[in-house]
């Protein structure tokens, strides 16, 4: 699609919604208690801090506002797992609540944010919790993911998307974090570690490459988070995905500098924008022993496409993939032929300017022999899909093997000795640590050797470096970025000048400067500062703290208050 055609169905899109009326609440009736959500202070301090100071300058502009601080693993469930549109008032799902979103590897190319955040196929099942249906936005998702021969073009549609997220202020982006982890050099070289573009130290790169200071090679890290599940096909948080990475193969890699370069694939050919010719390395085995050939590649992206059609109560029909958070990194996969044993043509539907990394490098391997009867026992039921599979000891390729788990209390790894790429430490162990001062002991006592995830005050890291001649600090940018997401199905959610006056409650720079001790990069946009090409954008729109100009804004689009000072509908 042209430039020139987006724009004009922008236009359209645009005029035919300001001829809309947008409905509204009864005229006057008092905004009922709105209840924010987070992660409890034990598990994330900065976070709950925030949320709170957030929560009290909510209350400024006249609103009843609860914060519900819960357990990630519950948190996860009451935000991603309800979404449904026709529940009860009382029953309604979450309104607004603090969110993180990770920095992977793959995220370097910013279609996965631009695509599965926003676009309105996603809104049921996918990454677009919140509810986001905007066809103008729709249009230019999908055109930049076409736009393959002007890299300049793809970066005007990227920045208008950026643009119309911002405006319509559904989420309200305010830091990108820095991330601080801390690495014991007495037991590893700090010159064998890896710094990824956007994602800091602890990447692909340096478990497979650091290495060891002496005879101890066994690397020991922790999560504040309960592991969920370690499955191919089910994206279950930050942590678990460090261990998937390392234990599945992906037919490319992203690197260091952020570009994707084959790994399990010998090469990648392109004989037109529509066919690609990937051709495997030769030798690979699985954990089992068994060969790694074509058509397990194959199988790994046909089980990400799998699914059913059903039929609701009004005679729809809607497509229900079994791998619902792959399906939309393999979804522009129109076909595949297997070549011979180690070659094979993906065919897609339309040209994609991101799919080596959002798909060809997304995407785990997965063995045919042991996911084939998962998958077609999945499609002859209605009431589960891949998320309900957890094998007892999965078998991968990658690097790292499985040894043993508990979801609730570690993972220990194993180098596999049959990988081209087999790691130079001999082990991988990483412990569920919910609390922030059992993890300080851990790592200044030598139990734990390499901390990665740090949710508190980094300054504390900082002054256990400083004492310890051993620890050194690193830190980085992340593709990430912290914000509060609006669930925009449900009023007052539903009004954009409502969520543009609480994104003005927001004190960006104090939350950087002393709850996060400057160990963070002010955020506006999905698209972090680390990726500084898709960032070349016009001045995005701001929405400086300030609970009078919050207040402005409510009363200029209608709102008022009661007697008591309570916020009422226009």
């Amino acid at each position: 699609m042209s430039r020139k055609l987006v724009s004009l169905v922008v236009l359209f899109v645009m005029l035919l919604a300001l001829a809309i009326p947008v409905a509204s609440q009864t005229s006057g009736e008092m905004v009922p208690t709105i209840i924010v959500h987070s992660v409890t202070q034990a598990e994330r301090p900065v976070e709950y801090e925030t949320t709170r100071l957030v929560v009290e300058n909510m209350r400024e502009l006249g609103l009843d506002v609860e914060h519900r601080a819960i357990p990630w693993a519950q948190l996860i469930d009451e935000i991603w797992f309800s979404r449904t549109e026709e529940s009860s008032a009382a029953e309604r799902p979450f309104q607004m609540t603090y969110w993180r979103m990770v920095g992977r590897p793959e995220r370097s190319d910013p279609d996965e944010f631009t695509y599965n955040l926003f676009h309105s196929s996603v809104r049921d099942r996918g990454y677009n919790f919140i509810g986001y249906d905007n066809p103008e936005y729709d249009a230019l998702a999908e055109a930049q993911r076409v736009e393959v021969a002007d890299k300049e073009a793809r970066l005007e549609l990227i920045c208008e998307a950026q643009q119309i997220i911002r405006n319509d202020m559904i989420n309200a982006y305010f830091l990108h974090p820095l991330t601080p982890q801390v690495v014991n050099t007495a037991v590893f070289n700090s010159d064998s570690i890896t710094t990824q573009a956007g994602i800091g130290v602890h990447n692909f790169w340096t478990w497979i490459g650091i290495e060891p200071a002496g005879d101890d090679k066994t690397l020991i890290t922790s999560t504040t988070s309960f592991l969920s599940a370690f499955n191919p096909l089910e994206i279950s948080g930050d942590a678990p995905s460090r261990v998937t990475e390392m234990t599945w193969d992906r037919l490319m890699r992203i690197n260091s500098i952020g570009v994707p370069e084959p790994w399990a694939a010998e090469s990648v050919v392109w004989e037109d924008p529509l066919n690609v010719v990937v051709t495997l390395r030769e030798g690979m085995k699985w954990h089992d022993g068994e060969d790694v050939l074509s058509d397990d590649a194959a199988f790994s992206f046909e089980a990400a496409l799998a699914g059913t059609t059903q039929t609701d109560e009004d005679g729809n029909q809607k497509f229900q993939p079994e791998a619902p958070d792959y399906y939309p990194f393999a979804r522009n996969v129109a076909g595949i032929e297997i070549i011979d044993d180690l070659s094979l043509r993906f065919t897609l539907n339309s040209p994609s300017a991101a799919f080596e990394t959002s798909s060809l490098a997304k995407l785990n391997l997965i063995p045919k022999h042991i996911w084939e009867p998962f998958i077609s026992d999945l499609l002859e039921r209605d009431d589960a899909d891949v998320e309900s599979i957890q094998e007892e000891i999965p078998i991968g390729s990658g690097p790292f093997k499985y040894v043993a788990f508990d979801v609730n209390e570690f993972v220990f790894l194993e180098a596999f000795d049959d990988h081209w790429a087999r790691p130079n430490i001999d082990a991988w162990i990483m412990n569920v640590v919910p609390n922030q001062e059992a993890t300080l002991g851990q790592i200044q006592s030598g139990e734990m050797n390499f901390l990665w995830e740090w949710p508190g005050d980094p300054s504390v890291l900082q002054s256990i470096v400083d004492d310890n001649e051993h620890l050194d600090l690193f830190s980085a940018i992340s593709i990430g970025m912290n914000y509060f997401a609006f669930n925009v199905r449900y009023a007052p959610f539903d009004d954009v000048n409502f969520r543009q006056a609480v994104a003005h409650t927001i004190p960006q720079q104090f939350i950087i400067d002393n709850i996060y001790n400057g160990m963070a990069a002010p955020a506006d946009s999905f698209v972090s500062a680390a990726l500084e090409f898709w960032r070349q954008c016009d001045d995005l729109p701001s929405y400086d703290f300030s609970i009078d100009g919050a207040r402005d804004l409510l009363s200029s689009a209608g709102y008022s208050w009661d007697d008591d000072g309570r916020l009422l509908y226009p």
